[in-house]
């Protein structure tokens, strides 16, 4: 299959071999985490870098962008525990802290001693308890830049889906398995901007790596990581305050849950900010605006280079 999208220049241009599940499944390799099976994708070459996925989604988010970033960089991604194609234990203490010894200990035995990290919601979280660790020198290798898409960096403006409170709440086991295609895609569709929300295949895979091996009956356990952003906001984000490395924030301003207020959040509390706003885009920039987001990253990046 072929995926097409248009350069700076405006001219149409394509990558071969992309664009399906199917694809993203069969390019992945699997690895065991605590005797649990984890699904991986490496693609490209040069400086590495490492893609964290949000919530409830999975790696899948990053399939559009995928083939641009890595004919520039050697990218990396898989999903958490408990998502997408990754084991999802049903009698499983899921937290951020754990997730962030998932990707430490994969980035350890791959032998990388320097990474950057692109991360999205849920795993902006994951990013700040990577950053924090390393502040307290405890990282076996550095984190070079981050660049952040919507995510919940400082709970305080974050504004959750009536769907999210219920599952965190203590009926959130019930709700959890009762949730209905219908009911995931009339609250998975708020998310999205004007620009280009998802059609009925899109819609189609994101829930089926949502359900993919029982992946319903544990959403309820997954979303606590609200309350944990909740009980580490200092440390999570002291660790933004304190970085020292490049920080971006490409932020999709018409998300009802992390954007506008997220991105001014970001403005007021970190020093010198750096924040580029999409307009029209909703929660998922990366799947909506795969070349603005690209473009954004890809001058970051230079930015960057320049400055060394």
């Amino acid at each position: 299959m072929e995926q097409v999208f248009t350069d700076d220049r405006g001219t149409a241009q394509s990558v071969q071999g992309s664009g399906t599940l199917e694809w993203w499944q069969q390019g992945g390799r699997w690895f065991s985490y605590g005797g649990h099976a984890i699904f991986s994708r490496m693609a490209g070459q040069g400086e590495p870098l490492i893609l964290l996925h949000g919530f409830p989604t999975s790696s899948w988010d990053w399939s559009r962008v995928w083939p641009m970033l890595s004919q520039q960089f050697n990218v990396l991604t898989l999903d958490m525990l408990g998502f997408g194609f990754s084991d999802k234990p049903v009698d499983y203490s899921y937290s951020i802290e754990d997730q962030a010894d998932l990707f430490q200990g994969w980035i350890e035995a791959l032998g990388l001693t320097s990474v950057h990290l692109f991360a999205h919601d849920y795993g902006c979280s994951v990013a700040q308890e990577l950053l924090a660790r390393e502040q307290e020198g405890v990282l076996p290798f550095r984190i070079s830049s981050v660049c952040f898409l919507n995510g919940a960096l400082f709970p305080e403006v974050h504004t959750p889906l009536l769907i999210q409170k219920l599952l965190k709440s203590p009926f959130g086991g019930l709700i959890s398995r009762g949730l209905t295609r219908r009911t995931f895609e009339r609250n998975f569709r708020r998310l999205f901007g004007g620009q280009n929300a998802p059609d009925q295949n899109d819609l189609n895979d994101f829930w089926y790596l949502i359900t993919y091996n029982n992946g319903r009956g544990i959403l309820h356990r997954l979303i606590q990581f609200m309350e944990e952003r909740r009980c580490h906001r200092n440390r999570w984000v002291g660790a933004l305050q304190r970085a020292q490395q490049p920080i971006r924030l490409i932020s999709g301003t018409a998300d009802p849950v992390s954007g506008a207020a997220m991105a001014r959040r970001f403005r007021e509390l970190v020093k010198n900010p750096d924040v580029v706003g999409l307009r029209n885009v909703g929660h998922y920039p990366h799947f909506e605006c795969p070349w603005d987001v690209f473009t954004n990253y890809r001058d970051f990046r230079k930015r960057i280079a320049e400055r060394s």
